[in-house]
């Protein structure tokens, strides 16, 4: 992220839709000191625009439905920083990533512990196909009903178990799980319910034919995002 040194002030601009009115300060030639900016916000705004950097004149500017942080130079100029979250490899996990989306407070888990997890899985092929989702698995009350599993019964996918052994109650974190630490049989779990999407899933991943041509690093990559609900101590 290349940004300069000579910040006078960094806001924040949540997830929505804004427009701005830049309007500039009095012309100066000094650029040592911060410049007063003002800013007027309209409600009026084009979801499909994309944030532009801008300068001094009056211009409207709008900001686009992601989140990013705008900040204010010394020269009167603003530039936007965009921060690309980066996937953290597991140590001795054989190549498993992890994006940790929300740190919970709770007890982290050790092998031999029940855990229950939510999961949303999908393919890193096919367009990033979802396979399955606890929260469609629901009860009697419409509750989603979460996946439990003994940790370390090696049951369960490889990478699905490294990615909860570091992990908090109440912690939220997308897994990106190679080949090698995804499903290496049709018996392993988390499994799909639907009979369709098991046999889809199954078939991507043991293409015989895709796997013969070395497609196999692709068809095999799965992605988990794993909210860990809660431990039981056995």
């Amino acid at each position: 992220m290349n940004c300069s040194s000579s910040v006078s002030s960094v806001f924040y601009v949540p997830r929505c839709h804004l427009t701005l009115d830049f309007i500039p300060p009095q012309t100066s030639t000094r650029t040592t000191s911060a410049s007063k900016i003002s800013f007027k916000v309209s409600s009026k705004s084009s979801p499909n625009s994309s944030p532009l950097p801008f300068t001094r004149g009056r211009r409207r500017v709008t900001l686009g439905s992601t989140a990013l942080s705008v900040i204010i130079f010394s020269n009167s100029t603003v530039s936007t920083c965009w921060s690309k979250p980066d996937f953290v490899e597991l140590p001795n996990s054989g190549g498993v990533k992890v994006l940790d989306l929300r740190i919970g407070d709770g007890q982290v888990p050790v092998d031999g512990d029940q855990v229950a997890i939510h999961y949303y899985g999908r393919l890193a092929a096919k367009q990033g196909w979802r396979f399955d989702s606890t929260y469609d698995h629901k009860d009697e009350t419409g509750e989603p009903i979460p996946f439990i599993f003994l940790l370390g019964s090696g049951k369960v996918i490889s990478g699905i178990e490294a990615a909860v052994r570091s992990m908090k109650v109440g912690s939220i974190r997308r897994v990106i799980i190679p080949p090698s630490q995804g499903y290496q049989n049709t018996s392993q779990e988390p499994i799909p319910p639907n009979l369709f999407d098991r046999q889809r899933l199954f078939t991507t991943i043991f293409n015989p034919t895709r796997l013969a041509n070395g497609e196999g690093s692709t068809l095999g990559t799965v992605i988990f995002d794993i909210e860990l609900v809660s431990l039981r101590h056995d």
